[in-house]
């Protein structure tokens, strides 16, 4: 699990982060949601030092992670799956190529072991002999997919997510949704899923919290979410048709 304790983030005058506390669950998919501006991206890079947090403490398992020295937050780092917005594939990486990268960078193994590991990872996400394309031959959810195996490649303890589905359709949104709740609980992993799609949160959201202008304004499940009397997350929630028939 993970878990922030009072956390703060400024840049310069602006307070982006106010005093947020939450518990990330393990074998869950933790939705964090809010407008744009509330926090969220910066929430995200706080927790791996991205971003140097003000105060407040971020603990992987107890692991205090802005405590740490510098072997130490290394080490941890190499726990951690990280899935950005819009992949941050290598242009001049193949994508076996791409999905070894932190393979090299972090263990031993000999190369034969860790190909097999990449075609492992490849096969779980439905991308079986597309070892030698380049990202310009994929379509958007193709390179979703490969960073998602690039992300489990180093099997982690946790996984972050910033915006899987962003440029995605509906259709293969969901099935990114689906891919990386279905990993969540295979492996038992702490995964973290930034976004501001209510469809996401209705598939796959089984921990929320709702960050409103730096704040951790609520936290609960889809099921409690369709009941709140959280009036800035009700504006959030139903301010399309569909969700609002849906509150009905």
């Amino acid at each position: 699990m993970i878990e922030i304790k009072e956390i703060s983030k400024s840049f310069s005058e602006n307070l982006v982060l106010d005093n947020v506390s939450h518990l990330f669950e393990r074998g869950k998919t933790n939705l964090i949601i809010g407008e744009s501006g509330s926090g969220k991206t910066t929430l995200l890079r706080s927790l791996i030092g991205l971003n140097e947090i003000d105060s407040g403490q971020v603990l992987f398992d107890s692991r205090d992670f802005h405590n740490l020295n510098i072997k130490e937050k290394r080490k941890l780092r190499q726990e951690i799956g990280m899935l950005f917005q819009k992949g941050a594939l290598y242009d001049y990486m193949t994508v076996e190529e791409n999905i070894l990268f932190p393979l090299t960078m972090f263990t031993e193994q000999e190369n034969e072991e860790k190909i097999y590991r990449v075609n492992e990872c490849l096969k779980r996400v439905n991308l079986i002999n597309s070892n030698k394309l380049f990202p310009s031959e994929l379509s958007g959810g193709m390179t979703k997919r490969v960073s998602i195996a690039r992300a489990i490649v180093m099997n982690p303890k946790y996984l972050l997510c910033d915006e899987p589905n962003s440029g995605l359709d509906p259709k293969t949104a969901i099935i990114i949704d689906n891919l990386i709740q279905e990993i969540t609980i295979e492996s038992n992993i702490t995964t973290i899923v930034n976004t501001h799609d209510m469809n996401s949160v209705m598939e796959i959201g089984e921990r929320i919290a709702y960050l409103f202008k730096g704040k951790l304004s609520w936290q609960g499940t889809k099921e409690e979410l369709m009941n709140t009397e959280n009036k800035e997350l009700n504006d959030f929630v139903f301010a399309s048709k569909l969700f609002k028939r849906l509150k009905k």
